[in-house]
């Protein structure tokens, strides 16, 4: 009786990344995690008398680089999924290992892709039967086994709810906005693409999509504007901006070491590349900068720095500076 009221669970050791994770050749989007987010409410067309119906975010992301790819489908069938998985080949390119949970969607479409290939095994050339697709599923109901797309999907899916609340967008427009929150996920800084103390880029993912940094075009700040008072068009500019300002400032706190009312830790040394808390920043916008001079208090410890940035030098507090990780090659 007392072991099955209170049973207690087994708890391995967390294992190692998987070989897909750490491959140092291949391509982006070569091994891909794939999981579903939403529902959300798309309304049918524009005007009065418009219906509200389900639409899903299906959510593809690179193993090696993290990016993230989003593909809006009508519902959870495997149709839906394949014609998705087909419009991400066509703008990413085949993976070779397709990794997600045990959703019926998934598994379908699985079945349907072994099927043709059994069918038509005979009519394929070697080549393209060679270049098939290795589905991977993890186990039922153990969703910490796919961390890394459900990261992803909290990324997209936790602000993208509080920032639409009660809009109705019409499919078009929300594809549109998926496609602007997909460019800021992968604007976001990883580490230093070198040691120069005068560099001020960072690595980012889409710089493995599109080899060079992803930006926008200028726009109006509408965030503290009226809503009654935006088109349509301005009103989805909004939504990003929106989404920006909340997913930013929790990215970079992300970034922070959480060494405050703890053991000091003096890691932040001169030429480190930074990224700077700005709360008043455009999307896709990332204020970067390298440590020239630190500061210790009377105590000895150091709890200010000097910064230059593309503007010149400023001075912030080390609760406004977040350190890029720098990967060591060696050893």
């Amino acid at each position: 009786m007392c072991t099955r009221m209170k049973g207690k669970i087994v708890t391995p050791l967390m294992g190692n990344l998987p070989q897909q994770r750490i491959a140092p050749d291949g391509y982006p989007f070569q091994s891909v995690g794939v999981d579903y987010a939403g529902p959300l409410m798309c309304a049918s067309r524009q005007g009065r008398g418009c219906r509200l119906v389900k639409v899903y975010i299906a959510l593809f992301v690179c193993f090696t680089t993290k990016a993230i790819h989003l593909e809006l489908v009508g519902d959870l069938t495997s149709n839906n999924f394949l014609l998705a998985l087909r419009r991400f080949m066509s703008r990413r390119g085949k993976p070779t290992d397709l990794y997600s949970d045990n959703g019926t969607s998934f598994t379908g479409a699985y079945k349907e892709i072994s099927e043709f290939l059994k069918n038509n095994c005979n009519s394929l050339s070697d080549s393209a039967a060679s270049e098939s697709i290795h589905f991977h599923f993890i186990p039922a109901h153990a969703p910490h086994f796919g961390g890394l797309w459900e990261a992803g999907v909290k990324s997209t899916k936790y602000h993208l709810h509080r920032v639409l609340g009660n809009c109705n967008l019409t499919y078009e427009e929300l594809y549109t906005t998926l496609t602007q929150i997909e460019a800021v996920l992968n604007s976001r800084p990883i580490t230093p693409l070198s040691s120069d103390p005068t560099d001020l880029s960072p690595l980012t993912p889409g710089h493995f999509l599109i080899g060079r940094p992803l930006t926008s075009l200028p726009q109006d700040d509408y965030r503290t504007k009226s809503f009654d008072h935006l088109t349509r068009f301005q009103r989805i500019e909004q939504l990003r901006q929106h989404f920006w300002a909340r997913w930013s400032k929790e990215y970079i706190a992300e970034l922070q070491q959480r060494t405050k009312w703890r053991t000091s830790q003096d890691n932040l040394k001169l030429d480190t590349l930074v990224v700077v808390k700005d709360d008043n920043l455009p999307p896709l916008k990332w204020r970067l900068g390298r440590v020239v001079a630190i500061h210790p208090g009377l105590d000895g410890i150091a709890r200010v720095a000097d910064i230059r940035t593309a503007a010149g030098v400023i001075r912030r507090a080390f609760s406004k500076i977040c350190p890029l990780p720098v990967f060591s090659t060696t050893g």
